[in-house]
C-alpha cells in the first residue's frame, strides 16, 4: 500500500513539473505542435519514470570479525530468561483503508461522469444523416449546440451561421479531425479520472485543450482569405455554450487568448531551447527519488583478518595449572609492554597443586581498579586479561572469567567474586542488551525556505481596461467600425499593462528560483548524509548480529528497527516532495488570484 502512495506522489510531482515548465516557458510561444507533443510526453513520463530505479553501490570497510575472546571482551553474557512484555491492543484507525475509500469514491464518480458524457455524445450522433466528404463525416443537426469534432465526425448547425462563417468553422474542425486531436482530449480526460485529487492535472488538461485550439486556429486561418472575418466568427460563437464534453468543440472560454495568438508574430527558432529546460529537472528527480543506494562490504583476506586481530587484542590466560613463576612473569610483561599495573594475591592451591583461589587487581593509568576474585574448593576455570588497542592508540583492559556459565563474563571497573563451589546455586542474570540509542542518528530533513511573496501590482488592478461589447447586429457596418476602434484601444491599453505584469511575473520567478536554489543545496547535503547513515546502519546491524546472534531477541528487534528506519526515510522523502508541491501551489494560487481579479474587472 505504501508503494502505491509513493508512486502516486511521484507521478503527480512529474505532472506538476511538466505543467510549470509549459506555463512559465512555453505557453506564450507559437510552437503549438511541439507544445502538443511536449504535454503528451509529460503524461507518459509521469506514468513510466516512477518505475525506473537506478542502483548506486557504496563500498564500506568490513566490520571487524570477532572471535570468542573478542566477543567476550566487549559484552557481558550469562544465561537466563528474557522478560516478555505484554502489549495491550488498542483501537487504531486504518488510514490506508480510509484513503482508498475516498479515492475509490472520487474515481467512480468521475468514471460515471465520463460514461454519461459518452451517452450524451451518442444521443447527438444517433440517427443523424451523415454526409461523407473525403476523410470527414459531416452531420448537420437542428440542436442549438456549438460545432464540434469527434474523430472523423464534424457536427454543426448550418442554420445558425452564414456561408462565410460556416466555412471558417468547418476549416477549424477539419484541423481537429485531421490531426486526431480527440485522442489528446481522451488521454487528458483519463488522467483527470485517475488523478482527480491533484489540482495540477486539471490545469494540465486545460493547457492541452487550449493548445489544441491554438493549433486549429493557426492552420485554419492560413486557409481562409479573410483573417479578420475568422476572428469575428470566434466572437459570434461565444454566445453558444452548449457542447459535448469529450469532443473538440469550436467554442472555448479563451477567445481573447486565441485572438491574441492569431495576431502574434511567429516565435524565433532560438526559443526552442526552452523545451530542453525540463531535462535538468528530470535529472534532479531521478537523482533525488530514483537512486537506490546499496552498501557493500569490501572483501578482506583471512591473512589480513588474522593480522588485525593479532594487532588489536593481546590475551593473557590464567588457568588452574598456572605456576607462581608464570604469574610473576605475567605481571612483569603487562607492566613492560602495556604499562598496566597488576597485583595478584590470595593464591591458594589444593593437594594436586591446582589453583583454587586467586585475587587479581588491575589499574591502567588513571582508570579505576578492576578486581576479580575466584574462590572455592575446586580448580578454577580459565581467567584471562585482555588488552584491546583502539584505532587511536589507546588501550582498554578487561578481565574475563570462565565461570559456571557456558560463556565468558567480562569485568570492567568493578569487583566481582566468583565462587566455584559445587553447591553454589545458579542465579540467572538479565541479559545485557545495548541501548538502541547507540544506533546511528538519521539526518534532519531540510525545510523549504519560507517568506512573503510579491504582491500583485496595484497599478495593474486599477488600470485594467474593460473589454468592448460586440454589437448584436454584425451586419451594422457603423456599429462594427466603432467596435473595431474600441478593440484597438482595448489592445493598446492591455499592451501598456504588459510591462507591469511581466515585471511581476519575473519578480515571482526570481523569488522561487532563489528559494529553490537554497533548498536544492540543502537537499544535496541531506542526500549525502542519508547515504552515510544507511551505510552506518548496515554496519551497526552486522555488529549487533555478531554480538547477539542472528536468532536472538535483540537481533530481531534490530531488524525491525532497520525496517522502521527505512520506512522513516521513505516518509521523509515523500514529505520533502510534498513541501516542493505546496510551495509551487502557493505560487500558482497567486497567479490564479490575479486571473480572477482580471476577470472580475472585465465583468
Amino acid at each position: 500500500m505504501e508503494a502505491l502512495f509513493i508512486y502516486i506522489a511521484k507521478s503527480s510531482g512529474l505532472v506538476a513539473m511538466f505543467y510549470f515548465a509549459y506555463y512559465f516557458l512555453l505557453r506564450k510561444e507559437t510552437f503549438f505542435n511541439s507544445s502538443r507533443w511536449f504535454l503528451l510526453a509529460g503524461l507518459v513520463t509521469s506514468v513510466i519514470l516512477p518505475f525506473v530505479v537506478y542502483t548506486q553501490i557504496v563500498w564500506i570497510e568490513p566490520a571487524p570479525v570477532s572471535t570468542a575472546l573478542d566477543t567476550a571482551a566487549n559484552y557481558s553474557y550469562s544465561s537466563g530468561y528474557v522478560p516478555q512484555t505484554i502489549v495491550k491492543e488498542s483501537f487504531a484507525i486504518n488510514w490506508n483503508l480510509i484513503w482508498i475509500a475516498v479515492y475509490s469514491i472520487g474515481f467512480l464518480a468521475f468514471m460515471l461522469k465520463f460514461a454519461l458524457d459518452f451517452y450524451s455524445l451518442n444521443s447527438v450522433l444517433k440517427g443523424k444523416t451523415i454526409k461523407q466528404q473525403a476523410d470527414f463525416k459531416f452531420i448537420d443537426v437542428n440542436e442549438n449546440i456549438a460545432p464540434f469534432s469527434y474523430f472523423d465526425y464534424i457536427v454543426y448547425n448550418s442554420s445558425m451561421y452564414t456561408a462565410a462563417e460556416l466555412e471558417s468553422i468547418l476549416e477549424h474542425e477539419k484541423v481537429h479531425s485531421d490531426q486526431h486531436h480527440t485522442i489528446d482530449v481522451l488521454i487528458s480526460r483519463i488522467f483527470c479520472i485517475l488523478f482527480w485529487f491533484n489540482p495540477i492535472i486539471w490545469l494540465y488538461k486545460k493547457a492541452i485543450l487550449q493548445n489544441l485550439e491554438f493549433i486549429a486556429d493557426s492552420v485554419a486561418s492560413k486557409k481562409i482569405t479573410d483573417k479578420k472575418a475568422y476572428q469575428y466568427t470566434l466572437l459570434k460563437i461565444t454566445t453558444h455554450e452548449n457542447c459535448a464534453a469529450i469532443t473538440n468543440h469550436f467554442y472555448q472560454s479563451l477567445i481573447k487568448k486565441r485572438i491574441v495568438m492569431l495576431n502574434k508574430n511567429q516565435s524565433k527558432n532560438r526559443n526552442y531551447w526552452k523545451y530542453s529546460a525540463i531535462i535538468p529537472a528530470l535529472g534532479a528527480f531521478i537523482f533525488l527519488f530514483q537512486m537506490e543506494t546499496i552498501a557493500q562490504e569490501k572483501k578482506q583476506s583471512q591473512k589480513e583478518i588474522t593480522q588485525n586481530q593479532a594487532k588489536d587484542n593481546d590475551v593473557y590466560k590464567i588457568t588452574y595449572s598456572t605456576t607462581d613463576q608464570e604469574l610473576t612473569a605475567l605481571v612483569k610483561t603487562l607492566k613492560t609492554k602495556h604499562n598496566v599495573d597488576v597485583v595478584i594475591s590470595e593464591v591458594k592451591r589444593n593437594s594436586k597443586n591446582e589453583l583454587i583461589n586467586i585475587l587479581v587487581e588491575i589499574k591502567n593509568g588513571t582508570e579505576e581498579v578492576q578486581t576479580i576474585q575466584i574462590e572455592g574448593n575446586n580448580a578454577i576455570k580459565e581467567c584471562s586479561i585482555v588488552i584491546s588497542t583502539e584505532s587511536d592508540g589507546t588501550k582498554k583492559v578487561n578481565l574475563i572469567t570462565e565461570g559456571e556459565s557456558d560463556a565468558p563474563m567480562t569485568v570492567e571497573n568493578d569487583r566481582v567474586v566468583v565462587r566455584n563451589a559445587p553447591d553454589a546455586p545458579d542465579i540467572p542474570d538479565t541479559p545485557d542488551v545495548p541501548n538502541v540509542s547507540d544506533a546511528p542518528t538519521p539526518p534532519t530533513v531540510p525545510q523549504f525556505p519560507q517568506g512573503p511573496m510579491p504582491q500583485v501590482p496595484a497599478a495593474a488592478i486599477a488600470n485594467m481596461p474593460k473589454p468592448p461589447i460586440a454589437p448584436k447586429n454584425l451586419n451594422d457596418k457603423a456599429a462594427m467600425k466603432k467596435f473595431e476602434k474600441e478593440m484597438e484601444e482595448f489592445d493598446k491599453k492591455m499592451e501598456r499593462l504588459e510591462p507591469i505584469m511581466a515585471s511581476f511575473e519575473k519578480e515571482m520567478e526570481e523569488v522561487m528560483e532563489k528559494r529553490s536554489a537554497v533548498f536544492n543545496k540543502e537537499m544535496e547535503k541531506y542526500q549525502v548524509a542519508m547515504e552515510k547513515y544507511n551505510a552506518d546502519m548496515e554496519k551497526f546491524g552486522r555488529d549487533m548480529e555478531l554480538k547477539f546472534g542472528s536468532d536472538s531477541e535483540y537481533a530481531k528487534n534490530m531488524k525491525k528497527f532497520e525496517v522502521d528506519m527505512k520506512q522513516f526515510e521513505k516518509q521523509m522523502k515523500l514529505q520533502e516532495k510534498e513541501m516542493r508541491l505546496n510551495e509551487r501551489q502557493k505560487f500558482l494560487d497567486q497567479r490564479e488570484e490575479l486571473r480572477k481579479q482580471k476577470e472580475s474587472k472585465k465583468s
